[in-house]
């Protein structure tokens, strides 16, 4: 039975306005909706749920729990060098994993962080 229906990731980000147009602008978000306080945005069938929280404690002092999100994309390749042209702050750059991904990963204004990644087929893989 499915009952999952669809994602919506929720970030608490600094300055909304900043954020949003940086998910629009830079990124090539759409957004969705927008209401007092939060801005409503998709990349395809990736949702991002942005809340306007000044007072937060930023994400960079989380340590290794930074990262928000793995979104599976058609082409990294192209998607990589979209984002490189655009200025994009890279986390780590574009490269193949042994776990069977071609995977980049970006920095937000805020400090989250979103891997990117396309699968391979791996060898051995009917």
């Amino acid at each position: 039975m499915d009952i999952a229906t669809g994602s919506s990731h929720i970030l608490a980000v600094t300055d909304l306005e900043v954020s949003r147009r940086y998910y629009v602008e830079t990124l090539g978000f759409a957004e969705t909706h927008k209401v007092d306080g939060w801005a409503f945005l998709s990349l395809g069938n990736f949702h991002v749920r942005l809340g306007h929280c000044p007072d937060i404690t930023p994400i960079s002092q989380a340590q290794d729990h930074s990262w928000f999100a793995y979104v599976t994309v058609t082409d990294a390749r192209s998607l990589y060098a979209d984002y490189v042209r655009r200025g994009v702050t890279l986390w780590y750059p574009l490269a193949d994993r042994p776990w069977g991904s071609r995977e980049f990963a970006i920095v937000t204004p805020d400090q989250h962080r979103i891997v990117f990644g396309q699968a391979l087929k791996l060898q051995g893989d009917a």
